[in-house]
């Protein structure tokens, strides 16, 4: 879940926190956990190079730990996280500046790649073409997964979101690559339902992916990734279907960065 609002606004308090857990008790979730985005942080402005990051930086890290976490203490049903782009060379900085904090939880992400963006048009595959852009972007996933920051990788096929593909073989080799990565990294794997409202479609990850994970033994993390209360849980069944489909029986769960597995749906 992204902490927000009314018309997705940004809104890190209790109140905001006890809309999203209404919502998702009355569709029978059993808790959720809040990752909003690292880059709304004014903490986070030594990360960033590129102007449209740091023009985003203005809100308060403590403000949204703090609002979390006396949820957390009103037992409602929450967890502490935080989607963490991957930056790389500031992987250093990145673990100083989320040290202090007790996460249940850090997503990784991939939302730009040597300054373009993935998930906007134009972006990283109109400036690359597609076999460049996806060959780099999976080049990136892999080094978030190896760098020891991360829990789970958040939408791990992203650089799907829109435009063109490579070649059926060349992304099956990314695939294969990719889940050995994550494999030996010893990270989650992100299945969401936020690409069915995207230009493509589908979800997160594709099933080629999601198989390969499965087959090396990689966990999963589910996520519906609401920006707002009332797609709290979109989804979930297909995304449930899609783990089912790929040999998943468990899910994880995580508190304080220690990890379990739960029976799937």
């Amino acid at each position: 879940m992204h902490l927000r609002g009314p018309e997705e606004q940004i809104d890190h308090s209790v109140e905001a926190a006890e809309r999203f857990v209404e919502v998702a008790a009355g569709r029978g979730l059993d808790e959720i956990c809040f990752t909003e985005h690292v880059y709304y942080f004014e903490q986070t402005r030594q990360l960033w190079d590129q102007r449209y990051m740091l023009d985003r930086c203005i809100h308060d890290l403590d403000r949204y730990v703090g609002a979390v976490t006396e949820a957390k203490e009103r037992e409602l049903p929450v967890k502490l996280g935080l989607e963490v782009d991957y930056v790389a060379g500031r992987e250093r900085e990145l673990a100083d500046l989320l040290a202090p904090y007790p996460w249940d939880y850090l997503l990784g992400s991939v939302h730009y790649v040597d300054g373009f963006p993935v998930d906007q048009e134009p972006g990283l595959v109109e400036q690359l073409g597609p076999h460049e852009a996806w060959r780099r972007y999976f080049v990136w996933l892999r080094n978030a997964a190896r760098s020891g920051l991360f829990d789970s990788l958040s939408h791990p096929d992203l650089v799907k979101h829109h435009g063109p593909r490579p070649d059926t073989e060349a992304v099956l080799l990314l695939h294969e690559e990719t889940a050995d990565a994550i494999e030996a990294a010893g990270v989650c794997i992100e299945v969401s339902s936020a690409g069915l409202h995207k230009p493509v479609g589908e979800l997160y990850p594709d099933p080629p992916l999601l198989e390969a994970c499965q087959a090396r033994g990689v966990p999963i993390t589910l996520a519906s990734d609401a920006h707002a209360p009332q797609n709290v849980g979109r989804d979930l069944d297909h995304v449930v279907g899609l783990a089912r489909a790929a040999g998943y029986e468990t899910v994880t769960v995580f508190d304080r960065r220690q990890r379990r597995q739960e029976p799937l749906g």
